[in-house]
Formats: structure tokens, C-alpha cells, sequence
């Protein structure tokens, strides 16, 4: 998620917090060439608690907030791995790209939490997962559902309603980006699925309807 990037600003940034930032340091410095970047490991759930429950006990109330984060952090990516393990190998032919896997999450009570998985043919056709804990995504996807906008049997409305394995969803079309999929999962999940290079609809529902929703509602815990 965090990869290598080559800073091609020779003058750079006197901003710290700008990602461009240079120290501003002069003469004949060497260009970083090698490096293994950092490794992702996930917080030791364990030790975090651990570290929270002393911290608590000698009053250090802010490193035990912190552990307890860590910790709360730790458990939802082991989740969303532990979800990207259950998907499957291939996807209507596609196969799994896992050097595009990922799992994020901002630590507090599954918000935040994103997993995305790639299907690719290697060459231009992908199919792409999506399961998030986002509040802006799923308000607009239950405006839709609720009868928010309307929708028309004529013209060239992009969008409309339909059902994946039982659940409702929104499925949209654009010439630019393909096909999207979003199904809302519980009261704070959704799963969007996205078709780029697909031929038609129904060869997008094909693909969509692979994936064992329920089975990732349960691991999420929503009901």
C-alpha cells in the first residue's frame, strides 16, 4: 500500500509535511538507489494489550488508549486478510492479483476498514473487489436504494437497481470506467465490485455473483 517512490523534485519542499519535502541540504549528495522500503507488519495484538493493561494500572492513560488502538488495529487487518484468504483463486476466467491485495484500517471499531482484491486476465480486462467501511459511499448507495432518485425505463440513464445472491444493490455503467457493482452488507459495510473491459451486463453480474457475500457478513460480524 505504502510503495517506493522516486523524488523527481530537485529543488523539493521546505514542508516537512509535504510528501516532496527536502532538508535542503546541498553539494554532491547521492541519490538513493537501493533500499528495501518498510515492512508492513501488523500490530502484535497480544502485546498491545498487554502493553495497555500496564500502562492502565500505572495511570498512563494515553499509552493505554494508544495499545488498546494498536490492538483494535491488529485484530481488523488480521479480519481482512484472513477475508482476502477466503476469496476466490479466479474470477470467470480472471486470475487473482495479489501483489494488488489490500487492507487498511483507521484502528476505531471497523471504520475505515478497506479491502480490495484485482482479477485480471494480464492484459486489459479486471475485475476488482471492494469491501469498505464507508459512511459517504454507503449513504449515497442507500439514497439510491431507498427510492432517493428516480430511475427510467427509457433514455440513457447509466444506473438501476438490482439484487446480487438476495441482496439489493446499484449496479452502474460508464464508457470510461466500466461497469460498478455496490451491495450494502449489514448496517455499516458495503462491497463494490468493479468490471473494467467487461462485454456486457449479465457478464458482470456473472463475475459479481462468485463472490460469497455471506460469508464475508459474517467475518465482518454484521448482521
Amino acid at each position: 500500500m505504502f510503495g517506493n517512490k522516486k523524488n523527481n523534485n530537485q529543488g523539493g519542499s521546505q514542508n516537512p509535511n509535504d510528501p516532496n519535502f527536502n532538508s535542503g541540504r546541498g553539494g554532491n549528495n547521492p541519490s538513493n538507489t537501493s533500499g528495501g522500503g518498510l515492512v508492513t507488519t501488523p500490530p502484535d495484538v497480544k502485546q498491545n494489550l498487554d502493553d495497555a493493561e500496564s500502562s492502565y494500572k500505572s495511570s498512563g492513560y494515553n499509552e493505554a488508549r494508544y495499545s488498546l488502538q494498536q490492538a483494535m488495529l491488529g485484530v481488523e487487518l488480521e479480519i481482512g486478510n484472513q477475508i482476502l484468504k477466503s476469496l476466490p483463486e479466479t474470477v470467470t476466467g480472471l486470475k487473482k492479483d495479489t501483489e494488488a491485495d489490500q487492507v487498511a484500517s483507521m484502528g476505531w471499531g471497523w471504520s475505515g476498514l478497506m479491502i480490495q482484491r484485482d482479477y485480471t486476465d494480464g492484459k486489459d480486462k479486471m475485475f476488482g473487489i471492494t469491501i469498505a467501511n464507508n459512511a459517504v459511499w454507503l449513504s449515497a448507495v442507500n439514497m439510491y436504494l431507498s427510492g432517493g432518485y428516480g430511475q427510467t425505463t427509457g433514455g440513457d440513464q447509466n444506473w438501476k437497481q438490482i439484487k446480487v445472491k438476495g441482496y439489493r444493490a446499484i449496479i452502474e455503467y460508464d464508457d470510461s470506467s466500466g461497469y460498478k457493482v455496490s451491495v450494502p452488507i449489514g448496517q455499516s459495510s458495503l462491497i463494490v465490485y468493479e468490471g473494467v473491459n467487461f462485454a456486457s451486463e449479465q457478464e458482470m453480474m456473472t463475475a459479481s455473483n462468485v463472490i460469497d457475500i455471506d460469508s464475508i457478513k459474517t467475518k465482518l460480524g454484521e448482521q
